[in-house]
């Protein structure tokens, strides 16, 4: 099947000036109309889903340094605290500040997808369905990739200015970022999937491009953020059963559709055949020798090789983290003391969907009992350990590793939506709304796949790694299966199957257990590591980043700051 390639399609087209002796129209530009066309009509939509590739080494779509570096399941890395000190006060929430740089730039290249969305779309509006019987479909696309952008955009700040393809250009400096109430933001970016839903084909004959099944499993994952209905300080006061309800429907229609899960839990994170897989719903098609003069690389996450492979050894799995992988007699996780005492992986039962997650001295490196991971491997161990982040990395010898000093990006997929998820979304959905033993057989099943992903986890001489033991969950025998263990166990689940995936944090604060969760993990962690001496989670502020100061001054008192910043 022919995947589609991001190209640079746009060039710019306009030019504009407060100063009235300025406001001629030039000489060789491009009115709207002009470029209005059902030729142009593809080039629009390819560059909105293009700033998916722009990502640099500091500011990735992954959102990794958001969702796992300021949760409990990673350090920042690098060669020291200083390191990328901002991810540094990041991770500890200690002296966090508006003006820190990272902040205004992802709120600006994520606003740049927003502009690139809205841009297409205006266009698009002006194309008669007769002369493009695409148009539909391609509106489709971009209003999920603008979905897409803007649950970026909420779950990193919370309050944030909301503009369409229908807001004036002349207008965007008058809308505030708090116009919309939170739930209004919510519904805004929920329509946007809806109508992606509605006009989206099942399958599309280019890989890459945004389905109804993606369109589906992201109106669910909105919804299930909605469902945790939130103060304006942060606190989670209930959740709604009618949202739930929702996040059911909507799995319903993309569990019943051709994507299924891998067989072996692997193949998610592989690159060449394995990728687009049937468990891939939504990826950033990262690519090279593809025309252009750098390829579409990953540049995002090119930090976390580690530097005996390259560099810079950042986003490094916690301690707390492993220890969760460690299993008991029955191949059970140890729900509440899983923490109690490090995890020894050459000796316990482990689930396997550890060494799928985590490079460990001693333990291959993904997938090849040539190449051992050696503790020379790490950066700095002294401070932030021997662990590495594997799920994004490739061989080294491999087509998709591009050797580029300093830093050592590929090619491989992102996944930003895969058929597990799903699955514990409904399940989640279902325990909240009191189904727990609707839930069992979904949470089982994302388990059973975990046991059954062992096949690349031995040794040159074919034995295994480690003592991989999963068990499933069966009431009555090993487990009484109340919605207040249902819970637990589902929140666990997502830990392990979706580790290192950027999410963590984010579930941290839509459950509303945050402060209580990390303040916990850092009175025990920096015994282990003083880097995170300091840290402390500071509730009803921390849950969101604050708004860029850039962005407060741009606005002219037009924006407001989020609570306690």
């Amino acid at each position: 099947m022919k995947r589609i390639v991001y190209g640079l399609a746009l060039a710019g087209f306009l030019m504009i000036s407060c100063n009235k002796q300025l406001n001629i129209v030039p000489q060789g530009v491009l009115s709207p109309d002009q470029v209005a066309t059902p030729e142009n009509a593809d080039k629009f939509v390819t560059a909105a889903y293009a700033i998916l590739t722009s990502g640099d080494i500091n500011i990735s779509y992954s959102l990794w340094e958001y969702g796992d570096v300021r949760a409990d399941d990673a350090y920042k890395g690098g060669r020291d605290e200083g390191d990328g000190q901002e991810f540094h006060f990041m991770e500890t929430f200690a002296n966090t500040r508006a003006d820190f740089w990272p902040f205004d730039g992802q709120w600006f290249r994520i606003y740049l997808g927003v502009g690139r969305a809205n841009t297409a779309l205006g266009y698009l509006n002006k194309i008669d369905h007769s002369a493009f019987p695409l148009k539909e479909q391609r509106i489709g696309e971009v209003r999920f990739l603008r979905g897409m952008y803007y649950f970026m955009l909420k779950v990193l700040f919370h309050r944030i200015p909301y503009l369409d393809e229908n807001v004036p250009l002349d207008d965007y400096g008058k809308i505030s970022n708090t116009a919309l109430s939170s739930d209004a933001l919510w519904e805004k970016i929920a329509a946007d999937f809806q109508y992606a839903a509605d006009h989206l084909p099942a399958i599309q004959a280019e890989k890459g491009r945004a389905t109804k099944v993606a369109a589906y499993a992201f109106l669910a994952k909105t919804r299930l953020y909605q469902g945790f209905k939130q103060d304006e300080r942060y606190n989670v006061t209930g959740v709604d059963p009618q949202k739930m309800q929702q996040v059911v429907d909507a799995c319903n229609q993309a569990i019943n559709s051709s994507f299924h899960l891998e067989d072996d839990y692997a193949n998610n994170f592989l690159p060449g055949n394995y990728e687009n897989g049937p468990e891939s719903m939504f990826a950033i098609q990262f690519s090279q020798n593809d025309g252009t003069d750098a390829g579409h690389l990953n540049i995002g996450e090119a930090l976390s090789v580690p530097q005996g492979l390259g560099c810079c050894d950042f986003h490094k799995p916690s301690q707390n983290f492993v220890n969760a992988f460690k299993t008991d007699v029955n191949g059970l996780p140890l729900l509440d003391a899983f923490n109690d005492v490090n995890v020894n992986p050459y000796q316990d039962n482990i689930d396997p969907r550890l060494n799928h997650t985590v490079g460990i001295p001693e333990f291959n490196w993904k997938y090849e009992p040539a190449r051992v991971y050696k503790e020379s491997w790490s950066r700095n161990p002294a401070v932030y350990g021997y662990y590495a982040s594997m799920k994004e990395n490739v061989s080294p010898d491999g087509e998709y590793f591009l050797f580029r000093p300093p830093f050592f990006p590929n090619s491989k997929n992102k996944i930003l939506m895969r058929f597990a998820e799903v699955l514990l979304m409904k399940a989640e959905a279902l325990i909240e709304l009191g189904r727990q033993g609707d839930a069992l057989p979904l949470i089982n099943a994302v388990r059973q796949r975990a046991a059954n992903s062992t096949a690349r986890l031995k040794k040159a001489d074919g034995s295994y790694e480690a003592h991989y033991k999963v068990g499933l969950y069966v009431p009555g025998v090993n487990v009484t299966w109340d919605q207040a263990t249902a819970r637990k166990a589902l929140r666990f689940e997502r830990r392990v199957e979706l580790g290192q995936e950027n999410q963590r944090f984010f579930d941290l604060v839509r459950w509303g257990i945050a402060a209580e969760t990390l303040n916990k993990y850092f009175s025990v962690e920096r015994t282990r590591h003083a880097f995170l001496n300091s840290g402390n989670f500071t509730k009803n502020k921390h849950e969101y980043l604050p708004i860029p100061q850039n962005q407060l001054n741009f606005s002219r008192g037009v924006y407001q700051q989020n609570p306690n910043y």
